[in-house]
């Protein structure tokens, strides 16, 4: 099971990012963990200068912009 994290404050690009995540799991019928951290003491542990981030199983993949669908799928391959 992949461990996926979509860190950010709440902005628009951040909710995009995590319901993109949803829909890219939910195109490949993989069992996902998905958490959506906001909390930004929570967000220092993991060194975030910018947001939204996207983290599968520990490890930054995209910084700063919105994932694309199709970007987050080959991530998760």
């Amino acid at each position: 099971m992949k461990n996926i994290k979509v860190l950010g404050t709440g902005c628009s690009k951040c909710k995009t990012t995590y319901n993109n995540v949803l829909e890219a799991i939910k195109q490949l019928g993989i069992d996902a963990k998905v958490t959506k951290i906001e909390d930004i003491e929570e967000m220092m542990k993991y060194n975030i200068l910018t947001t939204p981030v996207l983290m599968i199983d520990e490890v930054a993949k995209i910084k700063g912009r919105i994932a694309q669908i199709e970007e987050i799928k080959e991530l998760l391959k």
